[in-house]
Formats: structure tokens, C-alpha cells, sequence
């Protein structure tokens, strides 16, 4: 299925003295996320339903999300017993919405659709490798480190199938930017602070979107460095068509990180 397994992760060497708890917090709300993985990729395959090829491609990857949320399932229950993936993941799904029941694209078209998957594993790729550098516990480490590595092999074969429609397609570097854009916004959206709710919170509490949101956000985060976020940028840049790596890159990886520092400072005073 994919470059790696379950029994390759040495849970042996799992270490609780080592564990940061708002760490376990997010890496909960992260199983669920990437559990849902085969949901968007059954979604890409009624878009792409003539593309045999591409099909494969979507399938494999959501095998590989779903193994990811399997594996930061299992090491969030070495954390807290308690947490039971099956049971988050029937509330997460119970009460978001993913909105994927249409067989054509959100985006408008399959080049716009594979610019925002290239928007998501942008995100994730930088994600892991940042959570991967916070974390002491030897056994997320190894996690994140394989989740980044298998995040950004996505983001390639996303960016050359994107590759490929824009060209068939007729999509402009404008239409390219505003998807772009378009899914970097969506990042706000309700999916990891429900995510976060059905993980770490009592099926009785209530959600809130803004709390819970804010929550997440805090922790999520506190785990960046510079250096993650300029690589997210040339990302995003890359795959709207843009110059990854000239004078628009550094205004706004330094706008994007001065945001961040701010944000995390502003949830740290809230005390969310």
C-alpha cells in the first residue's frame, strides 16, 4: 500500500515521562482528520472518473491517510488510555460535514481541484515536520517524520496531475491563485476544530466553534518556527504557478510568520 507500515513504528520505545500533553491534544484531533483520508479520496475519484490512472493515485493515498490517523491513534491511547479512535472518529463524523457528495469539482475545474489538495498537503507536510521537531517522545517523532515524508510525496503527485489539467484545461495563473488563496482561507473552516472537539472533549459539552477552533489553534501553532513557514509559502507559490523562491516569497513568508507569532500570542494571553 504504501512506504511504510504499522509495525514499522517503534512503539516499543514509547516513553510517557516524554509526552507533552496540549501535543496529545492535537495529534487526536490530527488521527481523525487523517483517518477520514478514503471520504476525499472516493470524493477525487468521482471527479476524476475517467482517469484510471489518477483513480489508483487517489485510492493509495487515502489508504496512506488512513494509516496515518491509525498510527496517531494508537500512539495518542499510549498517551491517554482513555482515547478511543473508532469512538472519536463516529463522533467527528457524526457532526462535521465534509460536503463531498458531488461527483465534480468544488474548484470548478480537476486543475483547480488538484491545486487545493496541493494547498492541504502543503500544510500537512510543514505540519508533521513541525510537530516532529517539537515533540521529545521518541515514538511521535518517528510518526511525524514518516507522516511528513509520505505528505510531501503527495504534494508532488497532486502538483503534477495539477500539472497536467491546467494544461488541458486552459487555466490561468489568476484562476490558479484564487484557488489557492481560496483553500489556504478554508483552513479556518470548522473541520479541525470539530476535529478537536470530538477528540479531546465529553460528548455532553457543547461545541463551540470559536473555542474550540482557538484551542486547536493555540497549540497548533506554538509548534511552528520561521523556517517551516518559508517553506510553506514557496509551496503554495510553486503550485499557483508563482516564483517559489524570489522577492514575493520573503514578503510574505515574513508577513505570514509576523501573523502566526501573533496569533499563538494572542490565544497564549486568552488562556483558550
Amino acid at each position: 500500500m504504501g512506504y511504510w507500515t504499522l509495525n514499522d513504528i517503534p512503539w516499543e520505545k514509547f516513553d510517557p515521562a516524554k509526552v507533552d500533553s496540549d501535543l496529545v491534544r492535537i495529534v487526536k484531533a490530527a488521527s481523525l482528520v487523517e483517518y477520514d483520508g478514503p471520504s476525499y479520496a472516493r470524493y477525487l475519484c468521482r471527479v476524476f472518473h475517467d482517469d484510471a490512472e489518477f483513480r489508483e493515485v487517489a485510492e493509495r493515498w487515502g489508504a496512506e491517510e488512513r494509516q496515518h490517523g491509525e498510527a496517531l491513534g494508537r500512539w495518542a491511547k499510549l498517551a491517554d488510555p482513555t482515547y478511543d479512535l473508532e469512538t472519536a472518529f463516529r463522533r467527528f463524523k457524526a457532526g462535521f460535514d465534509s460536503k463531498l457528495d458531488g461527483d465534480v469539482s468544488k474548484r470548478g475545474s480537476r486543475a483547480g481541484e488538484m491545486i487545493a489538495r496541493c494547498m492541504v498537503e502543503t500544510g500537512t507536510s510543514s505540519y508533521y515536520t513541525a510537530l516532529a521537531e517539537a515533540a521529545e517522545e521518541p515514538v511521535l517523532k518517528a510518526i511525524c517524520h514518516k507522516i511528513a515524508a509520505d505528505e510531501l510525496r503527495h504534494y508532488k503527485l497532486f502538483y503534477a496531475t495539477a500539472r497536467k489539467y491546467v494544461g488541458r484545461e486552459g487555466l490561468g495563473l489568476w484562476s490558479r491563485v484564487k484557488v489557492a488563496l481560496a483553500r489556504v482561507a478554508e483552513s479556518g473552516d470548522d473541520e479541525l476544530a470539530y476535529a478537536y472537539y470530538a477528540a479531546n472533549h465529553h460528548p455532553e459539552e457543547r461545541y463551540d466553534r470559536r473555542r474550540h477552533g482557538r484551542a486547536y489553534a493555540k497549540r497548533a501553532y506554538g509548534i511552528y518556527r520561521r523556517h517551516h513557514v518559508e517553506r510553506v509559502i514557496a509551496m503554495i507559490l510553486k503550485a499557483a504557478g508563482l516564483t517559489p523562491n524570489g522577492r514575493l516569497h520573503r514578503v510574505v513568508s515574513a508577513g505570514a510568520w509576523r501573523f502566526m507569532r501573533l496569533r499563538a500570542a494572542h490565544f497564549a494571553r486568552a488562556g483558550v
